[in-house]
């Protein structure tokens, strides 16, 4: 039979559509089209995923929206967005409690009042309790923007009240916060220090004992039995000619810049640990309580080496 010969296994004599394709034929391009178009269709396959390959390798990394997860680059903009609440009702707290000026007068009756300060420390310590207890259950937002204003008027407050007695006090203890927190996270991002048990240890004890010198002195303040020409209280006597807040306020910057040791270590950990994103307002947060009580202590050891010259 024909059909058994070799000769005649040529398409041609197999399939009659082969003939309109065979050489000659006017779809000759096209024999063996099946298995021409699947190829095709295979190499366009390759050249769209390899595309898409390409498009997502050159596309920037997921940011903490996309991951929902803690960042460097988020908790730094939730830090900056407390700080610019703060520095607003700073400039609030410092209008208010010059009693409507603009600025210090160096009149000495100017009228003061001191309630920013006092609304705002008191409005601040009870905020940072109920952050600090209800945070593991649930991050509050709202609390933390709340806590950044009421600072901001105990920080302004506090601020005119300082700079009536000691006129450019505010600038000098600025400056010195800022130099202070710009060392300690310089030195934490070249690993130049870190957080250890032993350090940890030993700042936890002073931190103990500083809070109850701290209150001792409040107490002797409020029932007068210091000398009313102590200003700062025990923190006016002095130590061989040297004021003791000076020595204490000079310790306690060095335990304040050691906390925020602790907090840029909190945020790496978390960060590392892909902690949820709501966790970089506790991290803003923790950093701000910081930085505030910096800046207070370092205006006290001002204050104290001017006020003893």
């Amino acid at each position: 039979m024909a059909l058994n010969n070799p000769a005649f296994n040529n398409p041609a004599f197999q399939d009659e559509r082969a003939v309109r394709t065979y050489p000659g034929g006017a779809q000759a391009a096209n024999i063996g089209g099946a298995s021409q178009t699947a190829s095709a269709q295979h190499a366009g396959v390759d050249a769209a995923a390899n595309a898409q390959l390409e498009g997502m390798y050159a596309a920037p990394a997921a940011g903490s929206l996309e991951t929902d997860r803690m960042s460097y680059e988020d908790t730094i903009w939730k830090t900056v967005g407390l700080f610019t609440i703060l520095v607003a009702t700073a400039a609030v707290g410092w209008f208010w409690t010059l009693g409507g000026a603009l600025s210090i007068t160096g009149d000495p009756n100017q009228q003061v009042t001191m309630m920013p300060w006092i609304l705002g420390g008191l409005g601040g310590f009870v905020l940072a309790m109920v952050i600090i207890f209800t945070s593991r259950k649930k991050v509050r937002p709202a609390l933390i923007f709340a806590y950044a204003a009421f600072e901001g008027l105990f920080i302004g407050g506090i601020s005119a009240f300082f700079e009536i007695m000691y006129p450019g006090i505010v600038m000098q203890a600025t400056l010195a916060t800022l130099a202070v927190v710009g060392v300690t996270l310089a030195l934490f991002a070249s690993g130049k220090i870190r957080a250890t048990k032993k350090a940890t240890k030993i700042f936890l004890i002073a931190m103990i004992g500083y809070m109850v010198f701290s209150l001792l002195n409040l107490i002797l303040m409020w029932t007068n039995v210091l000398p009313a020409d102590q200003a700062f209280g025990l923190y006016s006597a002095t130590i061989m000619g040297i004021p003791l807040g000076l020595i204490i306020g000079i310790l306690v910057v060095i335990m304040a810049a050691y906390s925020l040791v602790l907090d840029f270590d909190s945020i790496q950990r978390g960060v590392r640990n892909g902690a949820p994103r709501q966790y970089g307002w506790m991290g803003a947060f923790g950093i701000m309580v910081t930085v505030v009580w910096l800046y207070v202590e370092i205006l006290r050891i001002i204050a104290i080496v001017r006020g003893s010259n």
